[in-house]
């Protein structure tokens, strides 16, 4: 086997991010890691590349060479290229430069008109664009550019950490085209995707990764056929099948723990009640019709009730005069004059108000508004004796 991780775990802090993953890779092969957002899966490529920030503890072999504790540039060296989510091209540089920055390791540089002649074969567009700026280019050009940039590492093992984010249908279905041709030159292919149809028809085969941990793997084949994975990643309407997923055994190549008694997605229940209009009012709409259709019918009111007899050796309290409105002469004026206004209204016709005058006395003063305007401006010239001198316009 080409590359192999055996109980790889993760963790920022007191966060765990990944437990005991053990997942492996061949020659040619595509392997596709399937999660839920936050799984996992982005720290899984980031640990084995020599990337992660947090503290990684297990073993990663390539070809059967330790890669643990190696840094990052020497992952790269050894043949282990990884694309990041993001992409991460050089935006300011061309794409042919782009592509050059790739072979900058020692193996890749004796190798570098070989694999440049195979990105360009892969991606011709590449080969037109070279003088082109990077950032200028479309989301799936730019794809194009990491993926060749990666290539031209010489690597054994090329990783992508979601690699159709942000495509088109179209430009997704070209991607997938060529990571299947990229397999096919004898490169390995490790592969974290949310399009989970179209990363499993190119596949070979997929492990589930969920809460940091590997809960299952198969061919591609039978997880894409699979209905709780369907239901999972797929949007199908999966029941309450377990998915067909097969735990590791012993002395096989297959290096993950069991999973056969923990199932790695919940799927829907297939008895779960449909929503109608009888569910949401309570009762079924006959009976509402009916129920309204009695209330509505005429019905002869029904007779006061009598007010209960005061208890034995209870004396009410005394009634209190209501107060009249009409007694008091300033309401009864102030009502009068409303009466009035409400039918000049009523007739269209609009009392008019005699002007409101102020008079004032000899003796009051009325207050003082000073008016501010405008000064005018004046302009003055340095003469020939240095001073300021006024003009006169």
């Amino acid at each position: 086997m080409m590359l192999d991780i055996r109980n790889l775990s993760a963790a920022y802090g007191m966060h765990r991010a990944l437990a005991g993953v053990s997942i492996n890779v061949d020659e040619g092969e595509i392997v596709v890691i399937l999660g839920a957002n936050g799984a996992g899966k982005s720290t899984l490529l980031r640990a084995i590349a020599g990337m992660c920030e947090g503290q990684v503890g297990g073993d990663v072999f390539l070809d059967g060479a330790p890669l643990t504790g190696v840094p990052a540039d020497e992952i790269v060296e050894r043949g282990i290229a990884f694309v990041p989510e993001g992409r991460g091209i050089f935006g300011d540089l061309t794409v042919a430069e782009n592509l050059m920055l790739g072979a900058y390791s020692k193996h890749a540089r004796a190798r570098q008109d070989e694999n440049l002649a195979r990105v360009y074969e892969l991606f011709p567009k590449l080969r037109e664009r070279g003088s082109q700026i990077a950032r200028t280019m479309s989301g799936g050009e730019q794809q194009m550019v990491a993926i060749g940039r990666a290539m031209m590492a010489d690597p054994k093992i090329l990783m992508l950490d979601e690699p159709s984010l942000g495509l088109s249908p179209l430009l997704c279905k070209e991607l997938f085209q060529n990571l299947a041709k990229i397999s096919a030159t004898g490169l390995g292919v490790l592969l974290v995707e949310q399009n989970a149809k179209q990363s499993l028809a190119i596949a070979d085969r997929g492990y589930l990764l969920e809460n940091g941990e590997i809960t299952g793997h198969n061919d591609a084949k039978v997880l894409l056929d699979d209905p709780a994975v369907q239901a999972a990643y797929l949007g199908g309407a999966g029941g309450d099948k377990k998915p067909a997923v097969r735990p590791a055994a012993s002395g096989t190549r297959e290096t993950a723990p069991p999973t056969s008694e923990k199932a790695f997605v919940r799927p829907r229940s297939g008895s779960r009640a449909k929503a109608s209009s009888d569910n949401l009012a309570g009762e079924s709409i006959n009976a509402l019709v009916s129920r309204a259709s009695t209330t509505s019918r005429p019905q002869t009111p029904a007779a006061p009730a009598k007010a209960p007899a005061p208890a034995a050796g209870f004396t009410p309290r005394r009634s209190v005069k209501p107060y009249r409105t009409d007694e008091d002469p300033e309401i009864k004026r102030l009502l009068e004059s409303m009466e009035e206004a409400a039918k000049s209204a009523r007739s269209g016709s609009s009392v008019s108000a005699a002007p409101r005058t102020r008079t004032t006395s000899a003796s009051e003063t009325l207050p003082e508004i000073e008016v501010y305007r405008k000064s005018p401006l004046e302009h003055y010239r340095r003469g020939a004796s240095g001073n300021l001198e006024k003009v006169e316009k």
